[in-house]
């Protein structure tokens, strides 16, 4: 995210890669209970309308959801996208049939953000062109959390938009990650002793959203995990579980969220204060 003068953010986010198998698993269970001795119930028509996959539509709509929490920070104008392009193979119908939602999820975006500002698209090759002219160099470990990863394309790609020129003044990470949850699981797929399935899933936990960012007064800014016997699980900004018992009463509810911010600490740069990722409530 940058203007003409300023580069203000640099966003890596993570896929959303879970959700294939998790349509996978819910298509099973429910075949699963089809096959038991309960009472039947009408089968109701498919009400899934989208063009293309859930899996493939949850990719494109995590950038989405990363553009519309800083829209609320920004005055955002206008978006520059990286148009990636391939060729279909013939009669190759593996190839074909696994490429197209690809390219109909890219085109639904772009629709998306059309209606939000204006779009300037480049193909690949441009992209390197605009890094040769800019004396900017790309890495090559593209799992690395650094500027040099990914962002130094979104980087010249935002230069090149607002025709401005300069160096990065700012190479500063943010990583983005999406949290996975457990929606209308009642209880646990394998049952324990005597057959008793265990209840597990949900997105609440004594009232509060899980992943959501509370204040303790011990354990400080922490986010919500799972409950038990009426008291609920706290978890730190870098994932690690620091309790299973604070009380509700105790802790404060500072903001919910489903998508978590962290800064990436780099050598020789004093780190971020804890929390620093999240967005104030008011926004």
């Amino acid at each position: 995210m940058a203007s003409a003068a300023h580069t203000y953010l640099n966003v890596l986010a993570d896929s959303v890669d879970w959700v294939k198998d998790a349509v996978e698993t819910r298509a099973m269970l429910r075949r699963s209970r089809r096959n038991r001795n309960t009472p039947c119930r009408a089968n109701r028509k498919n009400r899934a309308k989208c063009p293309f996959p859930p899996s493939t539509k949850a990719r494109w709509q995590l950038k989405l959801r990363v553009v519309d929490r800083f829209r609320r920070m920004y005055p955002i104008t206008g978006y520059a996208v990286e148009d990636i392009k391939a060729s279909t193979h013939g009669k190759n119908e593996r190839w074909n049939s696994a490429f197209s939602p690809l390219e109909v999820g890219k085109k639904w975006m772009y629709a998306e953000l059309r209606k939000l500002g204006t779009l300037t698209l480049k193909a690949g090759h441009e992209t390197a062109e605009l890094r040769k002219a800019f004396g900017v160099v790309k890495g090559s470990d593209k799992m690395a959390l650094c500027f040099a990863a990914h962002n130094v394309d979104s980087w010249v790609l935002a230069k090149d938009a607002l025709r401005a020129a300069g160096t990065p003044e700012n190479t500063q990470l943010l990583h983005c990650k999406a949290l996975q949850f457990r929606r209308r699981a009642l209880h646990l797929q394998n049952p324990a002793k005597y057959g008793v399935r265990r209840s597990h899933g949900g997105t609440l936990s004594m009232g509060f959203k899980r992943g959501s960012l509370v204040k303790h007064p011990k354990h400080g800014l922490s986010t919500v995990g799972g409950t038990m016997q009426g008291r609920v699980s706290l978890h730190s900004l870098h994932g690690k579980r620091l309790c299973r018992n604070a009380k509700r009463e105790e802790t404060t509810l500072l903001k919910r969220t489903t998508l978590i911010f962290q800064a990436v600490r780099r050598k020789g740069i004093p780190p971020m204060p804890e929390g620093v990722g999240f967005l104030p409530k008011s926004l």
